[in-house]
């Protein structure tokens, strides 16, 4: 069976590495980029199984790179799962009309997010 494909994406370096170290930890083939556009571009070269998606990105933010997912035929099938310090209830909301499947807000605990995937990709 082959590894299962997440795409992080997190301007934050530090938890962009640490994100990685657990999802590779955990056996899945983990693919980080640092803004939105990267992410798009990343997307149309080979589709992941999985997007962990922080909202606040240079350039393109992330509930624009949702949107952008869930409105492309190719890709909105693809679960986004929001990790993001935006805890108001006008940023959930958001993110739930932008198409986000799931949304967990920083500080995380990382069990969570490793079993939020793990149900995700379960499907």
């Amino acid at each position: 069976m082959s590894k299962k494909k997440i795409l992080i994406v997190e301007d934050e370096e530090s938890l962009l590495k640490l994100e990685s170290i657990l999802l590779t930890s955990k056996g899945y083939e983990v693919k980080g980029v640092p803004n939105g556009q990267a992410a798009l571009d990343a997307l149309g070269e080979d589709l992941p199984d999985l997007v962990l998606l922080d909202i606040m990105l240079p350039e393109i933010d992330g509930f624009e790179v949702c949107r952008r997912i869930k409105a492309n035929s190719l890709t909105r099938h693809i679960p986004v799962i929001m990790l993001t310090a935006k805890k108001s209830r006008e940023d959930m909301a958001r993110g739930e009309t932008v198409g986000a499947d799931w949304y967990i807000t920083k500080p995380f605990k990382s069990a969570m997010v490793i079993e939020t995937i793990q149900r995700f990709l379960a499907k």
